[in-house]
Order: C-alpha cells, then sequence, then structure tokens
C-alpha cells in the first residue's frame, strides 16, 4: 500500500520533504487526494487551517515545530485530525548549541568578546559543576550525553520524574525551588505552555547562587524578561546566554543587548541547513511507519499543549 501524502507547496524545502515521502514509500500527491500533509513553512503556517479544511481527506499532518505554539489554535480547533510536531528532531543541534553557550558564560567570553584591551582572568569550570535542566525531552537526552566527560552533577526537572540516563536526580517541578541554590548552570530545555511560560522569575533567580548562569534553547516566555534585566545588572546571578527571548526578535534598544553578563544568538540552535535533514528523516520515518500502521513518532498531546 501507498500512502498519499501533499507536502506545503511554497516552501524551499519542498524538494527534499517530497524525497522523503518517497523514501519512507508514499507517492506525493496534491492536497485534494492526500491522506497526509507534511507542513514546513513556518511564515505560512496560518494556512495549515484553510488546507485541510478545503481536503477533508487528510488525516494527519506533520509539522516542522518541536513546539506547537505557532498553530496551537489551528491545531486545538480540529482534534479529529492527527497532529505530530517535530519534537526531537532538533535536539543534537540544539543541545550542542546550548553546550557552547554554557562554556563562553562560564570562562567569560561575554566579557573578552566585548573587550578592547587585555581584560582581567575570568571564569568558572564545567567540569564537575551542578548542573539543573528544565525539561526531560529529547534536547535533554543529547544534552545530558554531551554533558558527560564533564562530570558534572546534573538533576533534572520535568513533569513526569523518572530516571534518565546521565542525571544523578530526576524530580518533579515541585522541587524545582530546592533545586535553584545548589546549581552553577540552569539549562530550560522545555516546552512552552501556559504551567510553564514564566517559570524563571524574580523569586526563581534570587534563589540562584550569585556565580550562576542561565542558559536558554527552549522559548523565551520562559523567563519574565524584566525580572532577568534586573537580576543581571545588579550582579544578582553570573549571567544569561540565550537563543530565545521575549520579546522576539528582540528590539535593538533593548537592555539585555548592552548588558556585559548577556550572551545572545538569534534562535539559531538549529539552523534551516541544519535541520532540514533531520526533519527529512522523521518524514520518511512516519510515511512509513504509517504504511505499516505502526505508531508515528512525534505526537501532539493536545492537553498537554504540545
Amino acid at each position: 500500500m501507498s500512502l498519499l501524502v501533499a507536502v506545503e507547496p511554497h516552501c524551499w524545502r519542498r524538494p527534499v520533504l517530497a524525497e522523503a515521502v518517497v523514501r519512507g514509500g508514499g507517492t506525493v500527491s496534491t492536497p485534494e487526494g492526500a491522506a497526509a500533509l507534511v507542513w514546513a513553512e513556518p511564515t505560512q503556517a496560518h494556512l495549515i487551517g484553510e488546507l485541510v479544511d478545503a481536503n477533508p481527506g487528510i488525516g494527519w499532518v506533520q509539522l516542522p515545530y518541536a513546539g506547537i505554539e505557532p498553530v496551537v489554535d489551528i491545531v486545538t480547533a480540529r482534534p479529529a485530525i492527527e497532529w505530530y510536531c517535530g519534537k526531537g528532531v532538533y535536539a543534537e543541534p540544539v543541545a550542542e548549541h546550548a553546550l557552547m553557550l554554557a562554556l563562553a558564560g562560564m570562562r567569560g567570553m561575554a566579557t573578552y568578546a566585548r573587550a578592547t584591551d587585555w581584560a582581567a582572568p575570568e571564569g568558572r569550570n564545567l567540569l564537575g559543576a551542578s548542573v539543573t535542566v528544565l525539561g526531560g525531552g529529547g534536547i535533554t537526552d543529547s544534552l545530558l550525553r554531551l554533558l558527560g566527560p564533564f562530570g558534572c552533577e546534573v538533576t533534572v526537572v520535568r513533569n513526569r520524574p523518572t530516571s534518565m540516563r546521565g542525571a544523578a536526580h530526576v524530580v518533579g517541578p515541585g522541587e524545582l525551588a530546592q533545586v535553584l541554590p545548589g546549581t552553577d548552570v540552569l539549562f530550560l530545555a522545555l516546552a512552552l505552555t501556559p504551567d510553564t511560560a514564566g517559570i524563571i522569575g524574580s523569586a526563581e533567580l534570587a534563589a540562584l547562587p550569585d556565580h550562576a548562569w542561565i542558559v536558554n534553547v527552549a522559548r523565551g516566555g520562559h523567563i519574565v524578561t524584566d525580572d532577568l534585566v534586573e537580576a543581571l545588572q545588579a550582579g544578582q546571578i553570573g549571567g544569561a546566554a540565550l537563543d530565545v527571548t521575549d520579546p522576539e526578535p528582540l528590539p535593538q534598544s533593548h537592555p539585555l543587548w548592552s548588558l556585559p553578563n548577556c550572551l545572545i544568538t538569534p534562535h539559531i540552535g538549529n539552523t534551516p541547513e541544519m535541520g532540514l535533514a533531520l526533519l527529512a528523516d522523521r518524514v520518511a520515518v512516519n510515511v512509513a511507519r504509517r504504511i505499516a500502521g505502526e505508531p508515528l513518532v512525534g505526537p501532539v498531546y493536545l492537553d498537554l499543549g504540545y
């Protein structure tokens, strides 16, 4: 049996994703005859709802995102459709970026990159550090492996506190306040939901040691930005390394740009070029799984919001 799959027609990624459909055993189709839809163009996300409504044969949709915030209203309004997202697809490059940000922050690159003369020494080791990771998904899995050689004492905070390879401790969200005072590096790698929005605010920042660095590769909305600015200006924490911000893009006049203890990258933990092959592999796997009658990878859980 072949599966008829439509691929979003205006996306520059289309040829690679169409090839992935074929690689998985499917046939690329027009939307009118399709049983599934692969959508990969974030700037056209508002058209997804119109397309699936106009083509009722489409029973499941593969989204490119790790989180569903850009399309949450579209998804929740159509519960009869099976939605699959890119959770776990981009874990490796994002975890690599998170590690780079942590090392850069702890070893003083926020200072040295701005220096115009021979600066005084600063920095702390990641080796043997106490690390806390918020989130227990694919990025955290990859990050735990990358942190292995550094001999860190890692605590993972996640909704379902089951053991994870490479983590010394896995606890629930209710224990976050107890974990923060002993944290040298705090990584944010969790989905943005109403429960996790603003999870790091003034109280959490105050609980961290004054040398601690925050690394956010999740979503800017996890941190209360005004509270972070105040903490950085006061030297309340060591610094923040942010691949995501709130608002995003960050305006040119925003104080985060000029703070000497803040590093910012423009949401490039996973670039389109890095992620395309990974997304194509997920498309091929899910097409093959559907043809074989097996569960697909990366389901969206509407009740959880990711």
